[in-house]
Order: C-alpha cells, then structure tokens, then sequence
C-alpha cells in the first residue's frame, strides 16, 4: 500500500490528471466538504469516474499551488487511510476502499 499512496501523493504534487485518475475505478464514489464548496453541491458526493474528473480538474484550477505532504499510511481489509498535509496547509486523511485490482471504489475525505 505504501507504493500506492506514494504514487497517488506523486501524481498530486505533479498536477498529472490522468496519473491521479489511474486510481480510480468507473464507479467509484467520492464524499468530500470540498465537493460542497467547489460544486455547490450540499451532498459532498460525486459518482463516477468522469464526474470526478471533472471535479478535480477544478480543484487543481482552484489551488494551483496544491502540494500533499503523506504523512503515514493505514492499511486496512481492501481500504487504505492516507494521512496527509493538504490544501492551504491543511491535515487530510483520506479512507480509500479498493477493489480486486487496487483501484479505489469509495473514497471518504476528512479535513482538519
């Protein structure tokens, strides 16, 4: 799991869209408080690859100076926990579920 956090965290601090949407599955689910603010969207949810994608081509718009900061790594049964310093020097952990081939089904993102 440590590879895959390293190069999620990679692909971040790269600004490299399609190296950070590699991650994710077509029918992942994302719930974020940032999904509320960046899409006006009071259910923080966002359903499918392409929908993510859009929503993190504006974040990355949005702060162009992202940059993550891993911290540590969790691993749990098919899930992972990315603890991590995020935007504008924020701590983030993020629960990750996976599926069979390590691509990431469900995502809950929590910021400090």
């Amino acid at each position: 799991m440590n590879n895959f956090a390293q190069e999620w965290v990679n692909a971040w601090n790269n600004h490299d869209l399609e190296a950070i949407m590699a991650h994710y599955a077509e029918d992942v689910i994302f719930y974020s408080p940032f999904i509320q603010k960046l899409n006006n969207d009071p259910s923080g949810r966002i359903q499918g690859k392409e929908a993510l994608k859009a929503y993190f081509t504006r974040g990355l718009q949005a702060f162009p100076d992202l940059h993550f900061e891993l911290h540590q790594v969790l691993e749990g049964v098919q899930s992972v926990v990315l603890y991590y310093t995020s935007v504008n020097n924020r701590l983030s952990a993020e629960m990750m579920v996976l599926n069979e081939q390590e691509k990431v089904v469900e995502v809950r993102a929590h910021y400090k």
